[in-house]
């Protein structure tokens, strides 16, 4: 059975290509979505992409994932990224670990993640390629 990975899109990553291509880029959500599934294929693991910019969701989808025994999660918390306690609670409370992920580098723009101090690690500033890393973190634990 191939170990299978959770992919966590947060608030405002459907405008990705859309607002704020300056900071992010060009690139699609559904874009991001193709790279990632390739990566996880290229990686011989199964993967569960979901967005939503309701923090209810992800916290709901993260607790099915614990229940389902997902190997690992990642997160781009995009508009969730500081200020959401009960995201924040949830990531702690699974028994996967989960590593947060941003495109460019957030620090940049002087914003100190809430998620990155419940994750087990971090990936930013490596565009797409980010994902590759993560996924890769997480077979290695």
């Amino acid at each position: 059975m191939a170990k299978s990975i959770l992919v966590l899109h947060g608030a405002g990553m459907n405008m990705r290509g859309i607002a704020e291509v300056e900071i992010f880029g060009p690139l699609t959500m559904p874009e991001y979505d193709a790279a990632i599934t390739q990566f996880a294929a290229d990686a011989g693991v199964d993967v569960d992409i979901f967005h939503s910019n309701i923090e209810g969701e992800l916290v709901n989808k993260l607790y099915d994932a614990h229940s389902a025994g997902v190997h690992g999660g990642i997160i781009n918390p995009a508009g969730f990224t500081t200020g959401y306690p009960t995201l924040c609670a949830a990531i702690k409370q699974v028994s996967f670990p989960v590593y947060e992920l941003h495109m460019t580098n957030p620090a940049v723009r002087g914003r100190i993640s809430d998620v990155g101090r419940v994750t087990k690690g971090v990936v930013s500033g490596f565009g797409l390629e980010g994902y590759r890393y993560a996924i890769d973190g997480l077979l290695r634990l």
